[in-house]
């Protein structure tokens, strides 16, 4: 009888052990500074994430470039060099074709327009990250791309001679559409070639002007919402589905928190960057009537020309994005 009872409270015991995981760390490569707001939106994810799964998924930060270039963290983590990564979803144009929404000039000029977009997206995006054995967590915009001159503009004429930063093929159509005068200019050097008198006008986020203290012989800036570039974070599938299934729950819905928050930060990213420039005598103004119909004339351009380029898929999105 006593052995009976003895084996009966064994197994209640046993039943009310909680399962055990292993703890597992995640190591995320990232290219952008520990002090970017998307950087400082990732660690709070990472904490919440060690949080919600009781310390079974551990989440280890490797900011700067530390481990991987940006350009080469997507492949990093497509070929197991590490588990999970962010980059800019532009640099993956070529691989991947949707990415290139983002850098579709013109069409985006609000956030909410810009998350729009991203609903819009998500699903091819999943599609092509899932044949690569990667599975998307979040994406996030950087703050929208304004107009920085030296002197006033109203019209598209009022560019012509004028020497503008660019820093990719589409920066230099604008340019040349703007009749302004390309120049190739480094984000690191961006600084001194407004101070040299390299550049007359440029198109970058308030974000940017702010950190390369652009103020000086830059006197405006026009709230010119050109385009939404947004990062995307990332893991490997092999990875997330080696979790326990309440970790993956755990994981997913921290992201989606993460997502929220992270498009909160770039707004107000956007609003404090905007009165700095502001605070140190910088105008800033929208673009006039006149200019603005141009500015849209080139989006509708510019979304032709891609939707051409990348096919049915892109069509689907521009279609729905418009007319819906």
């Amino acid at each position: 009888m006593k052995l009976v009872l003895f084996a009966a409270l064994c197994a209640v015991g046993v039943s009310h052990v909680p399962t055990l995981h292993a703890q597992t760390t995640w190591t995320l490569a990232t290219g952008y500074r520990a002090e970017s707001f998307h950087t400082e939106n990732i660690a709070q994810f990472g904490r919440e994430v060690q949080e919600a799964t009781q310390g079974e998924l551990k989440l280890q930060l490797a900011p700067n470039g530390k481990l991987f270039k940006l350009g080469d963290i997507h492949q990093a983590v497509q070929d197991g060099k590490v588990q999970a990564g962010e980059t800019i979803m532009t640099s993956l144009a070529k691989d991947i074709p949707l990415a290139g929404a983002d850098s579709v000039p013109f069409v985006i000029g609000s956030y909410p327009q810009a998350l729009r977009l991203w609903q819009l997206q998500r699903p091819g995006m999943e599609q092509a990250f899932a044949q690569r054995g990667l599975k998307i967590l979040f994406s996030v915009p950087w703050p929208p791309q304004g107009l920085y001159t030296t002197r006033p503009v109203k019209t598209a004429a009022d560019f012509r001679h004028m020497k503008m930063r660019t820093y990719n093929q589409t920066t230099v159509r604008i340019a040349e559409m703007l009749g302004a005068v390309p120049v190739d200019v480094a984000m690191v050097d961006v600084g001194k070639a407004v101070n040299e008198g390299r550049l007359d006008a440029m198109v970058t986020s308030a974000v940017t002007g702010v950190e390369n203290r652009v103020w000086g012989p830059i006197k405006y800036y026009y709230e010119l919402n050109a385009w939404f570039p947004k990062n995307i974070v990332f893991v490997s599938t092999q990875s997330f589905d080696a979790l326990s299934p309440a970790a993956r729950t755990a994981v997913l819905q921290a992201a989606a928190v993460a997502e929220t928050r992270g498009w909160a930060a770039s707004k107000t990213a956007a609003v404090s960057a905007t009165q700095e420039l502001q605070a140190h005598g910088i105008k800033v103004e929208r673009l006039s009537s006149e200019l603005d119909i141009d500015i849209k004339r080139m989006g509708e351009r510019f979304s032709r020309e891609w939707v051409r380029s990348v096919g049915k898929t892109a069509s689907d999105i521009f279609v729905s994005y418009y007319f819906n």
